[in-house]
């Protein structure tokens, strides 16, 4: 078995694999988009088969696009909260802060402990997000235009 550790940021996600005894066999770096997620995952499978379990930092904000692009696909996911990483981190022999140090500190974080929260989406659950997220994309919109309105208005009449 195969545990792919990521370390997700806006633009890019970084991806170092380990074995059973949290060795690296292999790392990948793409941009944050679903193309991106979809390289990634033809990339473990090819190189380490389908025996693989993604673990991702528990930051959603960031990572819930690629932890949906994951489980669309049929991988196990798996949360790991981010004391642990830190703590696999600083227990780790190579210094420093890096991509590739961060994904290699979840992957070797969820090796350490098995008891994990397994990532799942569940149709109602992603719906309901789904039309949070537009409401919210609404809410801003209306939002801007007030304030280009305000705007528009202080420069016709500034008094």
């Amino acid at each position: 078995m195969v545990v792919v550790g990521s370390d997700v940021h806006k633009r890019t996600h970084t991806f170092v694999a380990v074995d059973e005894g949290g060795r690296k066999v292999g790392e990948l770096t793409v941009k944050a988009v679903s193309k991106g997620h979809d390289k990634a995952i033809c990339w473990a499978r090819e190189r380490f088969g389908n025996e693989l379990t993604w673990a991702i930092e528990d930051c959603r904000h960031l990572s819930a696009r690629l932890e949906l692009d994951l489980l669309e696909a049929g991988e196990q996911v798996v949360r790991v909260p981010a004391k642990l990483m830190a703590e696999q981190r600083r227990t780790a022999r190579t210094r420093g802060k890096s991509d590739p140090i961060d994904a290699l500190a979840v992957a070797r974080a969820a090796l350490r402990e098995p008891d994990l929260p397994i990532a799942s989406h569940d149709e109602e659950s992603r719906e309901l997000k789904l039309l949070v997220d537009r409401r919210e994309d609404l809410v801003g919109e209306r939002t801007r235009m007030m304030n280009r309105l305000r705007w528009h208005l202080h420069r016709i009449a500034p008094g």
